[in-house]
């Protein structure tokens, strides 16, 4: 696997239809897709279709909530230890916080967004700004970092395809 996008926990209304960022104000597809981290549009109903690109989605936290602010200390550590296991188990070459908030209570330590200096189950670990806001402004910014975790799964590839792993 490629890449794993790790979200904070799901929102109500992407359980409701069983479909990964759902939410009418995320942004997560149209950013993915414009950074340039899948060749082509699509949205949360078509979700599954990451992974012909080598792309695994999944959540710190599996408890659906309104907003994170819901969630418990006992949510994050229960969260840290089965992710901690995925993550062991399906080895990305990169690893992708959709928002500090998801890596902050993962790692138990501030971030900032973009590269992260330590690998994670050796892997490249990288911080983008939350995609699940109203906020128009922020696009920009957002595409700008998942332009460059694009890039970082490119060089990623090319680096262990020259390695011969």
């Amino acid at each position: 696997m490629k890449l794993v996008i790790v979200g904070c926990n799901p929102s109500e209304s992407s359980v409701r239809v069983g479909h990964y960022y759902a939410g009418r104000v995320n942004q997560f597809w149209p950013v993915l897709y414009k950074g340039g981290v899948v060749p082509e549009p699509f949205d949360y109903h078509d979700d599954k279709r990451v992974i012909e690109f080598g792309i695994g989605l999944t959540d710190l936290v599996k408890r659906p909530t309104k907003t994170p602010a819901e969630l418990t200390r006992e949510d994050f550590a229960e969260g840290r230890i089965v992710l901690s296991q995925r993550l062991g188990e399906y080895t990305p070459h990169v690893i992708a916080f959709n928002g500090k908030l998801a890596f902050e209570q993962f790692a138990q330590r501030k971030c900032k967004f973009g590269l992260q200096k330590d690998l994670l189950y050796g892997a490249r670990v990288y911080v983008l700004p939350d995609t699940n806001t109203q906020d128009p402004q922020g696009n920009s910014e957002r595409v700008r970092h998942f332009r460059k975790l694009a890039q970082l799964v490119s060089r990623t590839e090319t680096e262990r395809a020259t390695k011969g792993n």
